[in-house]
């Protein structure tokens, strides 16, 4: 047991203090977004808006999403990457208090897009950030122990969150969401103040390459694509799916939905060092990933029972741990090659895209199929995402495409 511990501490061992501030300022931050997975249930209970007009404000999510995300490449290519991240995260908080003041379809439609827009000009930022403070043999445990974070917030948040929805209602949840973005943003300006960044990893590259230019890379986005679509079923149609077919209170989703963020605390980074030492290509990782989320839908059709949804969860996770790792790691590699907003930008637009048809598809899907055919329709879209990574894969590997 001792052995085991030991080992699971020297995973973590050679990163740098500057990365394990940013998970620190990401945890804090990440724990308050517990908004977001109860988001589809407040505007249906709360609000009484239809199913249909749940997808559509989710969509609105989602196109704030790729917005901010374009914005916040190039911004972080031409001011820097700290500055767009404490704009971000300062003026998130003050917009998620603000939402919660929004009652009418229309009003949270704009007020979801501009909230997004602001929030998600981070994420191209931070993975610049991780970029310059990981050293390159680092870079997918850096990215790993981010990701570790971002799941830890995420499994006490929803956790909490179902706390408080039963202790003072949703708005409550907007409060928290506010208050622990402006705590992340006095945390960064305290602890990573430009002037203490030391560059570990800083490219230079006098002709960049376009990442639009880089027909792998683009390949690979379309992938990223309808993996979100699939993953984000999890954000939105399952949580309503939860409650309305297996009858689950606000605390059991919290519950379930916190499970996942727990176990990919405990076990995604051993699983990613030891992956890293096996033959298999991030792109052939990606494939099995992408296999597991699609089977973790899936199988909700195959019983009534409700142990089920732990089995999907679980699969879910394993699925979740492989894929998105090295999903970034393989972009940031891409990224070498041209700007690095520019890159980072179009990843993280990948998944802002896969909010505006994922979340929008699967609530209009189940309103107009049923969850059934939702299902089976959502497990052949990641069956289609793992044929185009076993591809591209191959394509790489007999170099084919650069």
């Amino acid at each position: 047991m001792k052995k085991l511990f030991n080992n699971y501490i020297n995973t973590f061992k050679g990163l740098s203090e500057e990365i394990w501030w940013l998970a620190l300022i990401t945890l804090i931050n990440r724990a308050g977004t517990m908004v977001i997975p109860f988001l589809s249930l407040y505007l249906k209970d709360n609000l009484h808006f239809s199913i249909s007009q749940v997808g559509w404000v989710m969509s609105a999510f989602g196109l704030g999403s790729v917005v901010g995300s374009w914005i916040g490449g190039k911004l972080t290519d031409k001011i820097g990457y700290y500055k767009v991240m404490v704009r971000s995260l300062l003026t998130t908080g003050i917009l998620f208090i603000v939402l919660q003041f929004l009652n009418t379809f229309v009003s949270i439609c704009i007020g979801i897009f501009i909230v997004m827009l602001v929030a998600d000009a981070f994420r191209p930022a931070m993975f610049v950030a991780l970029n310059a403070y990981s050293k390159p043999e680092n870079k997918i445990r850096s990215l790993t122990l981010i990701r570790l974070a971002i799941n830890l917030g995420f499994s006490a948040g929803p956790a909490i969150g179902g706390l408080i929805i039963i202790a003072l209602g949703y708005t409550g949840l907007f409060w928290v969401d506010g208050i622990t973005c402006i705590i992340a943003t006095l945390l960064m300006i305290k602890v990573l103040h430009p002037k203490k960044a030391k560059i570990l990893d800083a490219i230079e590259n006098k002709s960049p390459v376009s990442a639009y230019s880089d027909y792998a890379f683009m390949i690979f986005l379309v992938a990223m694509v309808l993996f979100g679509i699939v993953f984000l079923q999890y954000f939105s149609t399952i949580t309503i799916y939860y409650k309305d077919v297996h009858a689950l209170s606000e605390l059991q989703i919290g519950l379930i939905l916190g499970l996942n963020g727990f176990l990919i605390f405990i076990f995604e980074m051993p699983l990613i060092k030891w992956l890293e030492n096996t033959k298999y290509t991030k792109l052939g990782l990606m494939f099995f990933g992408a296999i597991l989320t699609g089977l973790s839908l899936l199988i909700l059709n195959f019983t009534t029972w409700s142990g089920i949804l732990v089995v999907g969860m679980l699969l879910m996770t394993i699925g979740e741990m492989i894929a998105f790792p090295f999903s970034n790691a393989f972009a940031v590699n891409r990224a070498k090659k041209g700007n690095q907003g520019e890159y980072m930008a179009l990843y993280s637009m990948s998944f802002s895209i896969a909010h505006i048809f994922g979340h929008n598809a699967g609530l209009q899907m189940t309103a107009a199929l049923g969850f059934d055919n939702t299902w089976y329709i959502i497990s052949l879209i990641a069956l289609i995402c793992a044929i185009i990574l076993f591809v591209l894969n191959r394509n790489l590997n007999l170099k084919r495409l650069l």
